[in-house]
Formats: structure tokens, sequence, C-alpha cells
């Protein structure tokens, strides 16, 4: 019986891409696993016929070659194992680990990452420290390699030796029907080596717990939850493998003036009546340190805002940028007043013209005439 053309096994086209290919395989694969189809021949057959077309179109030299020639390219020795010498449980092992290795610690049979785990470490800092930038010294509490064995857990003198179970592998196989079924191995735990005789100093654990002191700069212009990695500080690694990484996380303290906005600031400022209603002078504070005035017009109400350009945060690796300082003025009524400081208001009020409080004065007849609508 003759082989169908492998594109339309897995129903692509001839000019398809590799992932086009892959895409295909993963859904015929799992229609056709033996695991859902028990008992079912054809859905076994299926299942071989469309892991060897996937063995050829995912080597670009094979699917060149199928290309060229055909199935021919793999008889008689061609390009392959040969005519009816296709290793099914080899490839699908093969084809699995292409598939899905991703979800399974990464590598295609490799063994298992030596390399440190990350740590975190959370920071608060006040906003004057980022507008203006900091260093900072920290305290982590971390793993750190062992210096009598250099991380390798192994006593001074001596070295770790490979693994006679895995030979060196990190896993090992078994076969089960015409499956290959691949796991840690047991012995070493995959790391492929295995340490006769441990170091003292670190009860073979190749590395020791430690406070460690490290120095942070912090930029101008950071935000909350800026992230800084500090490369090669985190957990130190296993049997020598390289270090983890180390992730600050700033947060900013509530500050009792401004609030932030990306890298504008806002403000409240309180300003006197007779400021508001005659004009004048506002001196307003600013991170820089130097205070910024704003001059006040006649008859400034309440949530009334003025904006200082380039008195905000400086933008992150802006080059000298900054953002905006905004200034919300609220018109603070006076308490306490002193009999004489009564009485001038009450003359004031008895005198005032019309026009003099537009806005009550537009509020209260607006009022009247919804009142006389409503009387009718």
């Amino acid at each position: 019986m003759s082989k169908r053309d492998y594109y339309e096994v897995l129903g692509v086209a001839r000019t398809c891409s590799a992932e086009d290919v892959k895409a295909a395989y993963r859904k015929l694969a799992m229609e056709h696993h033996p695991d859902r189809n028990q008992g079912n021949g054809a859905a076994e057959g299926k299942f071989k016929e469309i892991n060897e077309a996937y063995e050829i179109l995912k080597d670009p030299d094979k699917r060149g070659a199928y290309d060229r020639f055909g199935h021919a390219a793999f008889e008689n020795g061609m390009g392959g194992r040969g005519g009816g010498g296709f290793d099914f449980a080899a490839s699908f092992t093969d084809v699995f680990d292409d598939l899905f290795g991703e979800f399974m610690g990464g590598g295609k049979r490799g063994r298992r990452s030596n390399r440190g785990g990350d740590l975190r470490y959370n920071m608060e800092i006040t906003l004057e420290d980022a507008y203006r930038g900091k260093t900072a010294e920290i305290h982590v509490p971390s793993l750190v390699a062992c210096e009598a064995c250099e991380g390798t857990a192994a006593e001074p003198g001596t070295k770790p030796e490979t693994c006679p179970t895995c030979s060196g592998h990190g896993k090992v196989r078994a076969s089960q029907g015409f499956f290959t079924i691949e796991r840690t191995c047991p012995k070493c735990r995959g790391q492929g080596h295995v340490v006769k005789h441990p170091c003292k100093a670190c009860n073979g654990q190749g590395h020791l717990q430690k406070e460690k002191t490290l120095s942070v700069e912090i930029p101008p212009g950071v935000e909350e939850g800026t992230r800084i990695r500090l490369s090669g500080e985190g957990q130190a690694g296993l049997n020598g493998g390289p270090p983890g990484d180390l992730y600050i996380f700033l947060s900013l303290a509530q500050h009792p003036i401004f609030q932030r906005d990306a890298q504008n600031l806002h403000c409240f400022v309180p300003i006197g009546f007779a400021t508001a209603a005659l004009g004048g002078e506002l001196e307003v504070p600013t991170l820089s340190g130097a205070p910024a005035k704003i001059a006040i017009p006649e008859g400034t109400q309440t949530g009334r805002q003025f904006r200082l350009r380039g008195k905000g945060m400086p933008v992150l690796k802006g080059h000298g940028h900054h953002g905006d300082l905004f200034v919300e003025v609220r018109v603070e009524t006076p308490v306490k007043l002193s009999k004489k400081q009564k009485e001038l208001l009450r003359s004031f009020e008895a005198e005032a013209p019309q026009g003099c409080n537009p806005d009550s004065e537009s509020f209260f007849a607006k009022m009247k005439e919804f009142l006389g609508g409503a009387a009718e």
C-alpha cells in the first residue's frame, strides 16, 4: 500500500510555514491520541501516520528532500532510516519534546537548570527621593555560594561525579509499548551528577544563608511600581550554577502637600478672603526647594487652577524634561472675627452693588423662576 502525501496527512499546503506544520500536527495528535481512542486500531494507525509526516516536515533538510524526491528520498537508505524502518517511539518522543518542551522546563531532554532563584525586595521612597533620585543601601537575606566548595557542594579537593543511573543526562527513559516515557533521574534529581563527598562547610548544599548589603541607584522620575533589576544578586545557583536576579519594586509614600499624576503634580492652596477679592501674590512650594510665585487676579474663586510649567516631576530618562505643577486655590472663610470685623462685613454686604456676587445672584434668580413656575 502506497503512503499518502505527508502534506495531505497533516492537511496543510506545500507552501505552509513551519508554524503551520506544528499547529496542524498538534491538533491532529490530540484528536487521534491512543489514550483518547482506546481499542481503536484505526486511530492508532492514523496517529502513527501523522507522527511520521511531522517527523519529516518539521526538519528543513528532510522537508527539502521530500519536496524534491517524495517518499523515495527516505527509501533504500536515502536521507533517513530506510523504508519500513521508521522508529515511531523515538520519533514521538522527539516530537513531544518539540511541541511541549517549553511547558516542561524549557529544554529538549536537557538537565534541569541550576540557575538560582530570583528575589523580590519592596522599597518605599519619598516623593522627594523620586524627584531627585538617590543612592540607597539595602540589606537582603539571601543564599550565597559557599566559598569553601565554590558552590559545587563537594568537599574541597573532590568533584561531583557523573550520575551512573542517567549517565549525566539528568533524565531516564522507560519504554511502554510504542511510547517512550522520560522522567527526571531519581538518583541525581535531574542534576546529571552526584556528590559522594559533601562539603562540610555547607553540608553539601553548595550555598549558605547570608545577609548582603547592596547599593541601589534610584534614578530621578521613578514612579509607583517601578522595577529595578540587580543582575546576579538573587539566590545562589545549585552546584555552581549562576545566581538569580534581585528585583526591587518601588512604592511612593504619601506626601503631605503634593499628589502625583504621572509626571504632573497637584496641590491645593488656601487663600484669604481679601486676597481672593482684591488680588495679590501667592507663594507656593515646589519639590526643587525653591518656592514659586503666582499672581492672583481680583475676584478669584475657589477651584481656580494655576499651571506652573516645568515644576512637576522629572521624566524618567527624559533628558531633563519635567512635568507641570497644577495649583488649585481654595478661598478660606475667615473665622473668630472681632466685633469690628463683623460690623465691617455687614456694612460691606449692605453696600454691595448688584453684580458683586454674580454666582449667587444667578442661582437665586433661577431658584425664584423655578419656584414661581412650580406655584402656577
